[in-house]
This record gives structure tokens, C-alpha cells and sequence, in this order.
């Protein structure tokens, strides 16, 4: 089974071609920090404009990498949220128009579920399991205990950890994204110069 993996949740457009569930034959991401950067943060509303006129030659080239034809595909999966909604919306509707177009079915993936089981075509996992994702939107804990079924251990209560690099970057002078620029200011800083306190999860924790 061939399967087309699309992700448009933020400023990222990316396609893939995955077969047989865990053998990954083509991978392509086009990436927007040219277009952000002078803005020290993501604007939605290029983002979206961006996955418009990029989706279709980045599904066009992951297939053509993964040695397919859009009529070899069996199965397309789409990211479906939580993300931008315009960006979002590009890819399902994307989605959408080859499900129609090729007559084969589309699946809605939930974009957190595809950051925690992305394990899976490293190595072969057993249940359960703790996970910890940490993109730009989100820092959170989960336990997995089965395919679909996971349970929130822990989260940040106000920014995401790729969030707060991004706007002590921008308070910083430092370029966009602030994450890399501010690990390479750190491996020459003191780490006890600040004594940060422990995550507050629920009453005497």
C-alpha cells in the first residue's frame, strides 16, 4: 500500500510517500523562514499563501522521489489540526481534490497523534509509553498506551517551549528562528546562573 502523507498545519509544507505503514520512500519539505524572518514570527496569512503556490509541487516531487505515479497511490492522509486555519485548509482541501480525482480514500490525521507515533519508522515500539512532543505550538506529556488511545500527563500553561525561543529571540535581536540562534549563544552561557522551578503539575507535586 502506498500512502501520501500531506502537512500544511503551519509554515511548513511537506509530502511524503510511505509504504506498507513504516518503509519511508520520499520525504519533501518546503520550508517559509525566508518569508517570516523579517517579521521575527510566523504571519498566517502568508503562511497560507505560501502552501498555495507550493503544495502541488511538493506532492509532485515526493512522488516522483518515492519512484510513483499519483495513480499508484492507494490511500492519502492529511493533517486536519490543531494548526493555522488558513494553512490547514490549503492541505485539506488539497486532500480533498486527489481523494476525488484518484477515487481513492482520504484520512484526516490529528497533527499532535503524527508528531507522538512518528517513533514508529525509527523503531518498533511497545506499548505503553511516554511521549513528550515539543514543537512550536505545543510542549506537551502523554501516555500511550495503545494506537488512538493516550492520556495528558502534563502541558504548559502559557507558551510552548518553540514559542518562548521565538519571542526572547525577537526581544533578543536575534535572528528568526530565535531556537537555534539562542542554543548557540548557550553553549558558552552559565547554566546555574537562574534557579528555575520545577513544573507545577497539580497540588504537591
Amino acid at each position: 500500500m502506498l500512502v501520501l502523507g500531506l502537512e500544511t498545519s503551519c509554515d511548513e509544507t511537506a509530502a511524503a510517500v510511505l509504504k506498507d505503514g513504516d518503509t519511508l520512500l520520499s520525504n519533501v519539505i518546503h520550508e517559509q523562514i525566508g518569508i517570516h524572518s523579517k517579521y521575527g514570527g510566523i504571519v498566517p496569512e502568508l503562511a497560507g499563501r505560501s502552501h498555495i503556490d507550493r503544495v502541488h509541487r511538493v506532492i509532485e516531487e515526493a512522488v516522483q522521489k518515492a519512484g510513483a505515479q499519483l495513480r499508484d497511490l492507494d490511500l492519502i492522509a492529511v493533517t486536519m489540526g490543531p494548526g493555522l486555519i488558513g494553512s490547514l485548509l490549503v492541505g485539506l482541501n488539497t486532500a480533498k481534490g486527489l481523494s476525488y480525482g484518484l477515487n481513492i480514500p482520504m484520512i484526516g490525521v490529528n497533527h499532535l497523534e503524527g508528531h507522538l507515533l512518528a517513533i514508529f519508522l525509527q523503531k518498533k515500539m511497545q506499548f505503553p509509553f511516554i511521549a513528550l512532543i515539543v514543537s512550536g505550538g505545543h510542549t506537551d506529556m502523554y501516555r500511550a498506551s495503545d494506537f488512538g488511545q493516550y492520556k495528558l500527563l502534563g502541558r504548559t500553561r502559557d507558551d510552548a517551549a518553540g514559542e518562548s525561543f521565538d519571542k526572547v529571540g525577537k526581544m533578543l535581536g536575534l535572528p528568526y528562528p530565535g531556537g537555534p540562534a539562542i542554543e548557540k549563544l548557550a553553549q558558552n552561557g552559565n547554566g546555574k546562573a537562574h534557579k528555575f522551578p520545577r513544573a507545577y503539575l497539580e497540588k504537591g507535586s
